[in-house]
């Protein structure tokens, strides 16, 4: 095998292992959701306590995502990889032990801190390895979170609902085994660091690269697809948080069954995220962000007056074109601002975390407030946000071409 070979096999495998790192961490994070018909039931809790766990896993994400990309874009921190997973560790031991909710909000915050120190660093590693293939790079990564979201319902259904919180404990492998993975990739990218850091300051994040913006123009690329995540988001939220309870009252079926439309979202929107980076790289970035939110709007719609089979195949359908955007919209933002891959990695992963969590404490209280059957009615709405992405500039004008 000639050397050019052996590099990219290198390269191809931590790619894979960033995006099994980044199952691993999502399936954690994504079963503290999915299993708050289980807390609710065990320690007698409102959807606005509910909520505030949600929120918490989430906050602690949001906000030091965004400062650890920014500091990591001067100065990366490769032993960030394995020290996240720690965190996640603590968090699922910190669940199968919570006696009430101030252990419960203690042990989310723990993994969210995980999930923040994930995601820049890991991104970063993958857009090291992307090649002239970021959109499809960036997807590889972003699909292994994917794939862990679909996993957590099934998860929740299959280990912990028979054995309730000591269930979690199982989860403490899944961390140990991450640790190892993110040991693995955090030595070849101290070793790239090494090599590259005089060489690409685009790298480095010092900005070399960064062509003149004008800031306002900045200002309303980043502003529209904030707002396109919000509708993403809050409405994923609606769905991974309380999708479960709308499914048990109308079809007045188990938790089980519910999860099985869960998963379907999930499942669906792991095959998404994989085709959303190349189709956005053949196609371009613009075409494919508009679609992943406002092509979402018939089926999200159409979702809350079906039986239970066909919500199934919704949720299919929702999936896949709804997560399709992420990784692009991440692209979209790192080639509009060149040397700010970990800055643009945390704040946009740092958004979709605080406004999920954010979205959960608000829903949970409209559902006090009112009841579940409206705001997941309400939420159906949200991806006709999506019409705003056709106010983005096209791809060339980003890229400064």
């Amino acid at each position: 095998m000639t050397q050019p070979a052996i590099a990219r096999q290198a390269v191809n495998t931590m790619l894979l292992g960033v995006s099994l790192a980044h199952l691993l961490n999502d399936a954690m994070q994504s079963i503290v959701p999915a299993a708050f018909p289980i807390f609710q039931k065990s320690m007698q809790l409102s959807y606005t306590q509910i909520g505030w766990v949600a929120f918490t896993l989430n906050l602690t994400a949001s906000v030091l995502q965004p400062f650890i990309g920014s500091y990591t874009d001067r100065r990366p921190l490769p032993f960030l990889l394995p020290l996240g997973m720690v965190f996640t560790l603590l968090g699922m031991i910190g669940l199968a032990f919570s006696p009430g909710l101030g252990m419960l909000i203690v042990s989310a915050a723990f993994i969210g801190v995980g999930s923040s120190v994930l995601h820049p660093e890991s991104s970063r590693v993958a857009h090291l390895a992307a090649g002239s293939g970021k959109g499809l790079a960036q997807s590889i990564f972003q699909v292994g979170g994917n794939t862990g979201q679909a996993l957590a319902p099934l998860l929740v259904a299959y280990v912990i609902s028979p054995q309730g919180q000591f269930g979690f404990l199982w989860f403490t492998l899944l961390a140990v085994v991450g640790i190892v993975v993110q040991r693995y990739v955090s030595k070849w990218y101290g070793n790239q660091v090494l090599l590259r850091t005089r060489q690409d300051q685009r790298f480095t994040g010092d900005g070399g690269d960064a062509r003149h913006r004008n800031k306002g123009f900045v200002a309303f690329v980043l502003g529209t697809l904030i707002m396109l995540l919000f509708s993403k988001f809050v409405y994923l939220a609606s769905m991974t948080g309380f999708y479960s309870f709308y499914y048990m009252e109308r079809y007045h079926l188990p938790m089980e069954n519910a999860q099985v439309s869960l998963f379907a979202l999930q499942f669906s929107g792991m095959v998404g995220t994989l085709l959303g980076g190349p189709l956005a790289d053949r196609f371009g970035r613009k075409q494919i962000i508009w679609f992943s939110i406002l092509g979402t709007a018939p089926f999200s719609l159409w979702l809350p007056y079906v039986g239970p089979a066909a919500s199934v195949v919704l949720c299919l359908a929702i999936g896949a074109i709804l997560m399709s955007g992420f990784s692009v919209i991440i692209v979209y933002a790192q080639e509009m601002l060149p040397g700010k891959v970990g800055t643009i990695a945390g704040l946009f992963f740092g958004l979709s975390f605080g406004m999920g969590g954010l979205g959960s404490v608000v829903l949970g209280w409209l559902i006090d407030q009112t009841d579940v059957f409206f705001v997941i009615q309400l939420c159906a709405y949200l991806p006709l946000l999506g019409m705003l992405a056709l106010l983005l500039p096209k791809d060339s004008k980003v890229m400064g071409q």
